[in-house]
């Protein structure tokens, strides 16, 4: 909610709320904007000796060796364990001996045989991937009639009549932003209260090269679970047209998907710890380890955990030790809805408004960066705003509020302050959940640069006199 007081804030930050806005500057005490000025030297430091120096290309060429080795990583499954035993070898060789896991139970889905086939007007494989928790269709699968509908609204519209036996087909128009959208990716909740025993959903995209994209979805308690799938953005439009003529589509559905009992997964952790307060006011950089089972999962996430977890590295080399631990947070299953940071969260409760001073995220591309948004009390944002000013080298220094992440959301929504990296990430969602997240996508100059704003932003903000405000419910 938007208070009073954070409307001043956001005016005083020239931040957007709807309103008119003026640029003006926050008024920090002099001495503490002296004191975040005077990091100056070890800022251009570190961003030097990632960037052009010692450490240049490293985050690209160890995530390349990484992404090869192992690919893929659904979470319940055991290329994610062992890519875990892996980084833990990993820390070790490099010298990073504060290094460790924690259990969290989380779902286990598996994706099996997967196919739809149009049957008429005309024949064509429609390519499909399951939504995650999908369940599966009789053994043989089923052909039937479907009914396309490019709304929710227009959906609940039609009789039941017109609906049930038939497979629902969304055709939904991409809303300006995958916040706007994604909520189709859950349309079989509405498809089933209707009669419809399957959904098809167009992919949640802006942009299509014949590529399906699958994610998460979520059955409603009480209403039937039907299986479910995305299809292109191509055929979703075809479908829709061929519908509006007049012409009777039937689509042949078999989908071989199973959920089994949850299973046991870790989330890892690599720390440089603080000179002085060593488990307290710890500040977080994080991405997630685990991906979808598509694609290798390059961009979503290992980009956001290498930026992560090489600045902990980088920082260490360099022989910087902040007041303040730095905890790079690798977290598992956040394709699944967020289940090891939740559970990370519930384990760290009874200690955690001393344990946690910022967090950090990235979970949306490791392109070239511009910035970093935020959450926090009116006088954390003008201090991290500060701290941003120091990023000109890299010309990262834009400030939005609020922010947050996925996987950080959950302290963010209570209080704690929490940042994620803005990057130049247009093309995003082009790639997002498909066969084309690739390696392919990064490139070593960015991912030096998100390294850089990572670990210089982390030592600051941990190194300072004060820790950020917060005003944890």
């Amino acid at each position: 909610m938007l208070t009073h007081c954070v409307i001043l804030v956001a005016l005083c930050l020239g931040i957007s709320t709807g309103l008119p806005t003026k640029e003006t500057t926050c008024d920090l005490p002099q001495a503490l904007r002296d004191e975040i000025q005077g990091y100056k030297p070890v800022v251009n430091k570190i961003i030097e000796s990632i960037v052009n120096g010692e450490f240049k290309g490293d985050t690209f060429r160890s995530l390349n060796t990484f992404i090869d080795k192992f690919g893929a990583r659904m979470a319940g499954g055991p290329v994610l364990e062992k890519s875990i035993d892996y980084l833990l070898n990993e820390f070790n060789t490099l010298g990073l001996h504060n290094a460790y896991t924690e259990d969290a139970i989380i779902p286990h889905w598996v994706r099996g045989k997967e196919s739809a086939t149009l049957l008429s007007p005309r024949s064509k494989d429609l390519p499909i991937l399951g939504l995650g928790t999908t369940v599966g269709t009789p053994k043989g699968g089923f052909t039937a009639e479907i009914v396309v509908v490019e709304s929710f609204d227009e959906l609940k519209a039609l009789p039941d009549d017109q609906v049930r036996g038939k497979i629902v087909v969304y055709a939904e128009k991409w809303l300006g932003s995958y916040g706007d959208t994604v909520a189709y990716r859950s349309g079989s909740v509405e498809a089933a209260k209707k009669g419809a025993i399957a959904s098809l959903i167009r992919s949640i995209t802006q942009f299509s090269i014949a590529s399906p994209h699958t994610g998460s979805q979520y059955y409603q308690a009480g209403v039937r679970k039907i299986p479910t799938a995305c299809i292109t953005v191509e055929d979703a439009e075809m479908l829709l047209r061929m519908y509006k003529s007049g012409e009777t589509v039937r689509i042949h559905l078999e989908m071989e998907d199973y959920n089994f009992e949850n299973t046991l997964s870790r989330n890892t952790f690599v720390e440089i710890q603080g000179r002085e307060k060593k488990n307290t006011s710890v500040v977080v950089v994080s991405g997630h380890l685990d991906s979808w089972d598509v694609g290798v999962g390059a961009m979503d996430d290992a980009g956001g955990c290498w930026i992560s977890w090489k600045s902990v590295e980088y920082l260490t080399k360099l022989g910087l030790v902040p007041r303040r631990t730095i905890r790079a947070a690798l977290w598992t299953a956040e394709e699944e809805g967020i289940w090891g940071a939740k559970h990370y969260m519930t384990t760290h409760k009874d200690n955690e408004k001393e344990e946690f001073n910022l967090f950090m995220e990235s979970d949306s591309g490791t392109f070239d960066p511009i910035g970093l948004d935020f959450s926090g009390t009116p006088e954390a944002q003008c201090i991290f705003k500060e701290v941003l000013t120091l990023m000109e080298p890299l010309n990262a220094t834009k400030f939005v509020t609020p922010g947050g992440g996925p996987d950080i959301n959950q302290w963010v929504d209570r209080g704690f302050p929490g940042a994620s990296l803005i990057n130049a990430n247009d093309r995003y969602f082009w790639f997002h959940h498909t066969q084309g997240d690739s390696m392919m996508i990064e490139n070593p100059e960015s991912l030096d640069k998100g390294t850089a704003l990572f670990a210089a932003t982390a030592y600051v903000i941990a190194d300072l006199s004060v820790d950020l405000p917060k005003d944890v419910k």
